[in-house]
């Protein structure tokens, strides 16, 4: 993806400065992290939850937002800064944005009758509500969306990128995403900034500094996929945050995926013997083929994701299935996946939502297809 952040090496600070010298400021904080604050409101820039002034959904939502969590897992705990070497993490965090919408409620496929024909990348979104998140980044993606004609995920994830032969369209390519990103991590507290001198350039880095943020997203990375029973646990994800944290299972299945496909999994499986590894990466691609498509995991009981009208869920969530099954060896099975996710969609009636999140999945698996 060659047209990824160009001037993501640059500071924030200093682009912020730049737009806005006299309003914004920088603060530090005894643990080593700067944050940019607005004079006007008083509220950090890339990220305060003040911003949201929505109780009920912050308490829903968990408190790192999906690009988050993989940008977690591509920093280098120490040295605070990506490989150079990865060029599908850019693109991977435009759909990692798309998915966060949707699950936020804030976009939809439409529907349109023609977009059941076509791949579910293809399906042309919309906006469903204009109401603030509080994160910059998911407001000015939306905000993009609800301003400009219609287009299909993969097409929104291209623009995001600047990936267009339309120069017309290339101001809609969102700017700086990995250190906006980071800048917001820094503001929660999990990161920190440092400069670290690169041959004759001194560049901002983000060294972990709550590493139990961190061990939390592997924790729920280790349960799917390296778990010796097929069941799934609802409650088992997202313990350490303090609310109700909605779509567990769901947010937990994009995040792994997610990570697969921003190059960024291999980073947590170093503890693993290479048998183990190889399995996982199988197991991720298997994941990503299951729900890449609509409806989602449509060979599993019910009919996958949204459920077939005549089907009806015959076990618990967390107790397993009595069907029998094709092997296998690690994991949680793909059929206690569908079934907790489609508890999920239909407590939250967001049914096109989750084909959001199919589209982004399906871009991908053609991602992966290229490989």
């Amino acid at each position: 993806m060659s047209m990824d952040d160009e001037t993501d090496t640059h500071p924030v600070s200093e682009t912020l400065n730049s737009r806005a010298r006299s309003d914004v400021i920088e603060m530090g904080s005894g643990s080593g992290s700067v944050a940019a604050v607005d004079l006007k409101s008083g509220h950090r820039v890339a990220y305060d939850p003040r911003d949201l002034n929505d109780e009920r959904e912050t308490l829903t939502n968990p408190r790192l937002n999906l690009m988050e969590e993989i940008l977690l897992l591509g920093l280098k705990d120490r040295q605070g800064y990506l490989s150079f070497w990865n060029e599908n993490i850019s693109y991977a965090l435009r759909g990692c944005i798309l998915i966060e919408l949707a699950l936020r409620d804030r976009i939809r496929v439409t529907k349109h009758a023609e977009n059941k024909l076509s791949d579910p990348a293809d399906r042309i979104i919309e906006v469903r509500s204009t109401k603030h998140t509080g994160e910059p980044l998911l407001d000015e993606t939306l905000r993009l969306i609800k301003a400009n004609s219609q287009a299909s995920i993969v097409g929104w994830m291209d623009l995001l990128s600047g990936e267009t032969w339309n120069v017309m369209k290339l101001n809609l390519q969102l700017k700086q995403v990995r250190e906006r990103i980071a800048k917001g991590l820094v503001d929660k507290g999990v990161l920190r900034t440092e400069k670290r001198n690169f041959l004759l350039f001194d560049m901002p880095t983000h060294p972990l500094a709550d590493p139990s943020q961190k061990d939390a997203v592997l924790r729920r990375l280790y349960a799917l996929l390296t778990s010796r029973s097929q069941s799934v646990h609802p409650d088992e994800f997202y313990k350490e945050d303090p609310g109700n944290v909605g779509l567990r299972v769901t947010r937990t299945l994009c995040m792994v995926c997610c990570a697969y496909c921003a190059n960024v999994l291999e980073n947590t499986l170093t503890h693993l013997s290479s048998d183990m590894g190889e399995q996982v990466f199988r197991r991720v691609g298997s994941l990503l083929s299951t729900f890449g498509q609509w409806p989602m995991a449509p060979e599993t009981p019910g009919g996958g994701i949204p459920r077939k009208a005549a089907s009806r869920p015959t076990a618990a969530v967390g107790s397993g299935s009595s069907k029998k099954r094709k092997a296998q060896p690690i994991g949680v099975g793909d059929a206690e996946l569908a079934q907790a996710m489609c508890q999920e969609m239909e407590t939250n009636s967001n049914e096109a939502a989750f084909e959001v999140v199919a589209g982004v999945l399906n871009v991908f698996v053609r991602m992966d297809a290229l490989v």
